[in-house]
């Protein structure tokens, strides 16, 4: 199948509040729904993608019912439409679809889905922590405390609690993948407390890869550049949404299908070496 000729820049000033609506983005991004093929790589798998209602979550999560896993995908209430749509391509593969809403930075709420996941998939196998909040800010002095902490407890400390509560569920074999991002190590200053538990985050996935190996359980990180989904005109100035991604050497953003193989890759059993990877998809871009 020919590599599709994807969006290019500059694209029509757009803004939406968080987290954003898949329906609401221009051009629409390609999550993989006519085009990623499965050869049964995660057959058996039982797997739970946070934020997996749209963007990169909603291309991992069809990708990995494509290869033979059923998915359970968590979302914040307010995004049922989008994940019914990402449940109904589930179902479509022939697996199971668990739809949760939650908001992983509440500790109860996080508990919750964990034991729902294992009780009705029967088991867990595959944790993608991918959910995550960010906003941009004008300067520092727009920054409160209470968004710094926001940031901290949807993109680390949720992390770390899930894979926390999962650890117990997660045979020998289990795989945990974090979104990281480019910006862990090429911070972006008008996101910074995004970009610094990006930071945090693959600096937590190198840690978790030691101390989770005596147990068979794997942890990746996928360091993604500038990818096409809602979380863009949710998070960024309009202006900036105009001219995304065309400071890469392809000159444009990434698509969320571009990303979803990498996820399968580390989700698989043939990568059964591959531990505190951080893996970066950036279309060219180099980071250090």
């Amino acid at each position: 199948m020919p590599v599709p000729h994807y969006p290019r820049p500059p694209f029509k000033a757009q803004q939406q509040s968080f987290p954003g609506k898949t329906g609401l983005l221009e051009p629409r991004p390609d999550h993989g729904e006519q085009t990623y093929q499965g050869h049964g790589l995660l057959k058996g798998k039982r797997a739970l993608i946070t934020g997996g209602d749209s963007g990169i979550g909603a291309a991992v999560a069809i990708a990995f019912a494509r290869e033979g896993a059923d998915v359970a995908i968590a979302f914040l209430e307010g995004e049922e439409q989008d994940a019914a749509a990402i449940g109904a391509l589930i179902e479509e593969a022939g697996q199971r679809a668990l739809l949760v809403p939650c908001d992983v930075s509440d500790e109860g709420q996080a508990s919750a889905l964990i034991a729902q996941v294992v009780k009705e998939l029967g088991g867990l196998d595959v944790l993608v922590n991918n959910a995550a909040y960010q906003r941009y800010y004008e300067s520092f002095d727009d920054i409160t405390l209470d968004d710094w902490r926001r940031t901290f407890d949807t993109n680390v400390h949720a992390v770390f609690n899930l894979t926390r509560l999962a650890v117990p569920h997660l045979r020998d074999g289990g795989s945990v993948i974090n979104t990281a991002s480019v910006n862990s190590k090429k911070p972006t200053p008008n996101i910074l407390p995004y970009s610094a538990t990006k930071g945090a985050l693959a600096n937590l996935t190198i840690g978790l890869a030691g101390l989770l190996a005596d147990k068979g359980i794997r942890v990746n990180a996928v360091l993604p550049g500038p990818i096409w989904t809602p979380f863009i005109p949710a998070g960024m100035a309009a202006e900036e949404v105009e001219q995304f991604g065309s400071q890469t050497p392809f000159g444009r953003p990434g698509q969320p299908a571009e990303l979803a193989s990498a996820y399968v890759m580390l989700a698989a059993d043939s990568a059964s070496y591959t531990s505190g990877a951080l893996l970066t998809i950036s279309g060219g871009a180099v980071t250090l």
